[in-house]
């Protein structure tokens, strides 16, 4: 009988396990309700079907309305950030994470990383999260986004630039802009 008992107490911690692995995966796969949206409806599908939503999302929008100082770290690669990033953003980088310069930042500033569309500066905001930082967000459409909507970004000289880098021609499609110059 107590054979029969620990064994059943075994499948039943095991299929608590599982459950809570499923409803963890569930939950991930969905994005909020709440989330950041952007103009263009495939893009919003696009970006929602790319980024896991691991990291909180903040909208071009509502990072225009930032009241308080808020850092803001771009995570592509440094051919991408020279020819075209959002002003005042500090190049932090993606296979090569620049560390160095996270230990200028204090662990509860508010930071916001942009890429491309979301993907990469998701996975930096997850590693930043990880080391400790409290108020990390991905910029919601990212660099494309930003430019979508009308603002200007600067190259590595921080001159204002209508050049964009699109990281490859299929992701070019996602610059709808009308006045950006794409290359990549």
């Amino acid at each position: 009988m107590k054979f029969l008992k620990r064994q059943s107490t075994k499948v039943l911690q095991l299929t608590a396990s599982i459950l809570s692995i499923f409803l963890t995966f569930a939950s991930c796969a969905q994005p909020p309700a709440n989330r950041a949206h952007v103009e263009n409806p495939d893009f919003d599908k696009k970006i929602a079907q790319t980024i896991s939503f691991t990291v909180p999302t903040m909208s071009v929008v509502d990072l225009k309305k930032q009241e308080t100082e808020v850092v803001i770290l771009d995570a592509r690669e440094l051919e991408e950030y020279e020819v075209s990033h959002i002003p005042n953003a500090q190049y932090i980088g993606y296979d090569k994470l620049e560390k160095k310069k996270l230990k200028e930042i204090p662990k509860d500033a508010k930071i916001v990383l942009y890429c491309s569309i979301g993907y990469r500066s998701e996975k930096i905001g997850e590693k930043l999260q990880k080391m400790g930082y409290t108020d990390v967000h991905n910029l919601y459409g990212s660099i494309f986004e930003w430019v979508n909507a009308g603002n200007e970004v600067v190259d590595k000289n921080e001159k204002p630039t209508d050049l964009i880098h699109t990281y490859n021609k299929n992701w070019s499609q996602w610059v709808d802009d009308g006045v950006s110059k794409k290359t990549w």
